[in-house]
């Protein structure tokens, strides 16, 4: 998948448990822990914003887009 979750570096980062996270975002930890992993379909827009307003962040800190092999950016496309 060419999103990667970086929640893992930001909650080190920050020096904040996934527990207390959890609590604050009013998930369970097990949910968490899949979004962390990565292994979700999606997020919900208020889950995120909850999130980085408890780590003081952007989505752009906990999401990053990965070219997968062979995949070139939409601004080369076409060119």
């Amino acid at each position: 998948m060419p999103i990667v979750v970086t929640l893992d570096e930001m909650l080190v980062r920050r020096k904040v448990k996934s527990r207390d996270l959890a609590a604050h975002v009013g998930i369970t930890e097990a949910n968490l822990s899949l979004l962390k992993s990565g292994k979700v379909k999606g997020v919900r827009f208020e889950t995120l914003s909850a999130i980085c307003d408890y780590l003081q962040c952007q989505p752009g800190d906990l999401l990053a887009w990965v070219p997968q092999e062979g995949e070139e950016p939409a601004s080369e496309i076409g060119a």
